[in-house]
Order: C-alpha cells, then structure tokens, then sequence
C-alpha cells in the first residue's frame, strides 16, 4: 500500500482547502474493515489525529478542533481519500499525512494520533495566515 498526498499550500484564514490522498493498493471494503485517515504535526508540536473513517462501516471520527470544519471522504472507484477543509484557522497550520491499516479500531487511531498505523503517505504542509 502506497499514499501519496497532495493539496497543501497556503490560505488565508477562513477559507477552504481540499486535501488528496492517492492510494495505491488494497486499504479495505466494507467486509474488511480498515482505517483509513488525517493526520497533523505542527512544528514542536505531537502528531495529532484529524479525522478517521472506517471502512467497514463508514464510521467517520474527528477531533474537536476540527468538527463542523473539516470532512474526510474516499472515492473507492478512484482510490482516493480527501479532507475538506473549510473555515480554516491559524491553528490549523501543520503538516498532514494521510495514512492506513488493517486494524478497524478508527477512534483509537484518531486518538492516539495514529501511531502504530502500517502505512503512511510523506506529508503536504498547510499554512494557514490571519
């Protein structure tokens, strides 16, 4: 399983971004349920958990920081992840990794900000200005 990230850049704050994650190889159906998800590391900062959905059931998660702002997506006919990110914040300046594993424990990954996920794209940074 390979990701690859893309969509980062530079915003203003109150405006919108769409983050992609291209995946390549199996990440789960409904009958195997994987998680799949969003990421964040701020400079000095822990990895933190975004949003996570699992794919067995379509269970979406996020943290608090993000909910009402941000959603998480998968197109499976294109193999595709995506987070929308709207009314961004300064707070919101980071680098997102998308990532994905076999295990369906979805909140989990999303609380303990992903670690002992197997698979992991290289990052887009985001910078969010006031």
């Amino acid at each position: 399983v390979q990701l690859v990230e893309s969509g980062g850049g530079s915003v203003q704050a109150g405006g919108s971004l769409r983050l992609s994650c291209a995946v390549s190889g199996f990440i789960g159906t409904a009958r195997d349920g994987w998680t799949i998800g969003w990421f964040r590391q701020a400079p000095g900062k822990e990895r933190e958990g975004v949003s996570c959905l699992n794919t067995k059931d379509g269970s979406t998660y996020y943290a608090d920081s993000v909910k009402g702002r941000f959603t998480i997506s998968r197109d499976n006919a294109n193999n595709m992840i995506y987070l929308q990110m709207n009314s961004v914040k300064p707070e919101d300046t980071a680098v997102y990794f998308c990532a994905a594993d076999h295990e369906a424990d979805s909140s989990f990954y999303l609380t303990m900000g992903g670690y002992g996920m197997d698979y992991w794209g290289k990052g887009t940074q985001v910078t969010v200005s006031s």
